[in-house]
């Protein structure tokens, strides 16, 4: 089963990996997500920022407008 965590959209394996895990298939968008809500070790993962809010997210198509920083 994956999780999903619902401040920044990363996903794992294991609930204990994530700050606000979810096991629901998220069909959310986290623009306006602040930097500070996403977890200091997941950070390196976020691939993409919102070029609208500054929003972060692992993968793109949870942002309305994504950029790909890495």
């Amino acid at each position: 089963m994956r999780y999903t965590c619902l401040n920044c959209g990363s996903s794992a394996h294991r609930a204990s990996e994530l700050c606000n895990p979810t096991s629901d298939i998220l069909d959310a968008n986290f623009c306006a997500t602040a930097i500070d809500v996403v977890c200091d070790e997941r950070r390196e993962e976020m691939q993409y920022t919102c070029t609208s809010c500054g929003g972060m997210a692992e993968d793109g198509d949870h942002l309305c407008m994504p950029v790909r920083i890495r």
